[in-house]
């Protein structure tokens, strides 16, 4: 079977599930006539396409994608992952929603045969952008791209999303948003100070920017962090040459535990943001005080090289230009320095967010932890409901924030990781599709209610007997 061939069957198989088949979303119009989007997605990556997809199947119109990047480069699996492979076994679903011929295993096998698939071990990164490609592709899903959103507005009872776009600025009306942002949407990238105000640019980056590894080669690289992404660009950076590559960690060896397989269960993944406050703080405190071991082929990727050093238990203390680095036991310098060093969790940090982010409600507005399970990092989290929804954080000020859904990282401590990654998207995504199409229901049910109680139109069966029993 060719890829054509499998996008054909997946039209006949979502033929199967053509009842009701009718959009049932009425549309509205701002308050000078300008049509109205009934749900904006921001970000075109696995879970905005997935939105989109499942708002379809609810036969919700009116939807559109938005990504600041070229078509083709959503998401960061050709861009900044640099891994050789997706770190999920491939046996994962999420984006397909249930319909066998829209999963990565069909969309393989029609590519490379099915015997390919039986000799995979992890899915390669290139080979799952080109799937979530013709994905979209496949369903012909409305995605704008090169389109940034700048700022959002409360407009009535609506939502104004300030555009940059490649025509120039525009603005966009819309009843809901779905903040689809991965794992940089609810702060920024961790950069320590003395490397933002004593390291020259050209001298860093993150490991979420755009480095060019050309010019690394031959030069002395250092790189701070010991998670998935330090390794990976340690090894990047080995493998286009560098003269060096010294690895600064601040954990006194790799961690073995990875916390995930704990909580991986049908019923952890599906109910936990139905759980209470304190429960939920519990978990996540528990998760987060794990340092996530990085994948046994990520390390291998540098350690092969002879020309990488791995200090443990030493942490970067402070930075000259030069590169000098200072650690506890003196100074160290390099050529260029890379920070793997994560994201944080700051809504004040999200420009799009700037106009209502300080009506979000916050973990810190909402919860007293018990002593010894405190977390400053984790209280800056947003505290949103079971829908994903942003709540406010003084009742009265901002209510239409709950159309405001988080589906991205800053939903993990409300609820738990089903907004990020392959694992909790089977569960995260059919929830948050139910509660956008409660909205939409609650918006018009006195309308359908009114014309309910005056319906008097015969069903199709009663118009053709009657029809027969009237002719001469």
């Amino acid at each position: 079977m060719t890829e054509a061939a499998l996008s054909r069957q997946v039209e006949a198989e979502l033929g199967l599930f053509e009842y009701p088949a009718a959009d049932w979303v009425r549309p509205v119009r701002g308050p000078d006539g300008t049509p109205v989007k009934n749900v904006v997605i921001v970000g075109g990556g696995q879970a905005g396409l997935t939105v989109a997809f499942g708002l379809r199947q609810e036969r919700i119109s009116g939807v559109v994608v938005l990504d600041e990047n070229p078509d083709g480069l959503e998401g960061p699996w050709i861009t900044y992952a640099r891994m050789i492979t997706l770190r999920t076994l491939k046996f994962l679903t999420g984006p397909d929603l249930g319909v066998p011929s829209l999963t990565f295993r069909r969309w393989h096998a029609a590519r490379y045969g099915d015997d390919a698939w039986d000799r995979l071990v992890r899915i390669d990164k290139a080979d799952w952008m080109k799937y979530l490609v013709w994905f979209r592709r496949t369903l012909n899903l409305p995605v704008h791209n090169n389109t940034r959103l700048a700022r959002v507005e409360p407009a009535g009872g609506l939502w104004s999303l300030h555009l940059e776009t490649q025509s120039g600025p525009e603005i966009l009306l819309t009843r809901e948003v779905v903040l689809a942002t991965g794992l940089e949407g609810a702060g920024a990238r961790r950069v320590p100070d003395f490397v933002r105000t004593r390291l020259p640019p050209g001298t860093w980056a993150h490991t979420a920017d755009a480095i060019d590894f050309v010019a690394l080669a031959g030069r002395r690289v250092a790189v701070m962090g010991g998670g998935s992404s330090a390794y990976d660009n340690a090894a990047t950076a080995l493998e286009h040459g560098a003269a060096t590559v010294d690895m600064f960690i601040r954990r006194d060896t790799v961690p073995m535990i990875n916390p995930y397989r704990a909580l991986e269960s049908n019923g952890f993944w599906g109910n936990f943001a139905d759980l209470d406050d304190a429960a939920r703080w519990r978990f996540m405190h528990r998760l987060m005080s794990f340092p996530m071991p990085p994948p046994q082929d990520s390390v291998e990727r540098v350690t092969r090289h002879k020309n990488a050093r791995l200090h443990f238990g030493t942490s970067i203390l402070d930075a000259e230009p030069g590169l000098r680095l200072r650690t506890p036991s003196g100074w160290h310098e390099a050529d260029f320095l890379i920070l793997g060093t994560g994201f944080g969790a700051n809504l004040e940090d999200r420009p799009e967010l700037s106009v209502i982010a300080r009506h979000i409600a916050t973990w810190r507005d909402r919860h007293v932890p018990p002593p010894g399970k405190t977390g400053a990092d984790m209280a800056r989290y947003p505290y949103v409901g079971p829908g994903y929804e942003l709540i406010e954080k003084t009742p009265g000020t901002m209510p239409g924030l709950r159309r405001i859904r988080m589906f991205n990282a800053g939903a993990l401590v409300s609820s738990g990781p089903t907004a990020t990654g392959l694992n909790g998207m089977p569960f995260g995504l059919p929830r948050l599709i139910r509660h956008i199409s409660c909205d939409f229901l609650r918006d018009q049910a006195m309308e359908f209610l009114e014309e309910f109680e005056t319906y008097d139109e015969p069903d199709a069966w009663e118009t053709v007997r009657t029809t027969e029993e009237n002719a001469p």
